[in-house]
């Protein structure tokens, strides 16, 4: 049996966890508090950071390592595309969603609304909010445009970059980031995700002391 090592709102966490089940491969999971450094832990991973795969003596570390282990090892249900040219833009967009909008979005919206407030118990800095806030809508605009061409993020087919846009999204929507009004195509695309099977029990987790918003694992926003 695999074990993830995983945080419950890390979004690199998230995708490889959504990837896993939506490929079918069965998995326990441990909770890690990154900023605990816990010796068993970065002995696995010395950056310290999840997530984190392991089955006997094969030890998977970063996302993108462990969804492309998948897709080379297991045949079934492929989410990278069957072309070169849709590989390299599903591999684009998880350049996207893992750098930009992680850097743009996720990155400061837990670092102050989850860490200062459940960890460290500080203030949050607003204007580091209202900029994370902005820029989400921004990357909001940009995923309406591509659905506005296409049935899923990469192209026809549901795959890896809609798995990584969606585990992103749900983090900074859990945090209070994301304002959907006026983003039709991306809200209907993200209330797809929400329905799936394979996603709702990501969306039933809560970090204790951190409620999401009302709307947060409802189809209808």
């Amino acid at each position: 049996m695999w074990r993830l090592h995983h945080f419950i709102l890390c979004p690199f966490s998230r995708k490889v966890r959504f990837a896993l089940a939506v490929k079918g491969v069965t998995h326990d999971l441990v909770q890690e508090l990154p900023w605990e450094k816990r010796a068993a832990f970065t002995a696995l991973n010395p950056a310290g950071q999840t997530p984190v795969l392991l089955q006997g003596g094969l030890v998977l570390v970063d996302s993108a390592a462990i969804v492309e282990h998948f897709e080379e090892t297991l045949d079934r249900t492929p989410l990278l595309g069957s072309t070169p040219e849709a590989r390299a833009e599903t591999r684009r967009l998880l350049a996207w969603f893992d750098q930009k909008f992680y850097a743009e979005v996720g990155a400061p919206l837990l670092g102050e609304r989850m860490y200062k407030r459940a960890v460290i118990k500080g203030a949050p800095d607003g204007s580091i909010i209202r900029q994370a806030s902005r820029n989400a809508d921004m990357h909001l605009e940009y995923i309406d445009f591509l659905l506005e061409q296409r049935a899923w993020l990469g192209g026809g087919q549901f795959g890896l970059a809609d798995i990584a846009a969606a585990a992103h999204l749900s983090v900074a929507d859990y945090l209070g980031g994301l304002e959907w009004d006026g983003h039709d195509p991306a809200r209907t695309w993200y209330s797809a995700i929400k329905s799936r099977p394979t996603f709702r029990p990501l969306l039933a987790e809560r970090l204790e002391g951190l409620p999401p918003p009302l709307h947060y694992d409802k189809l209808d926003f």
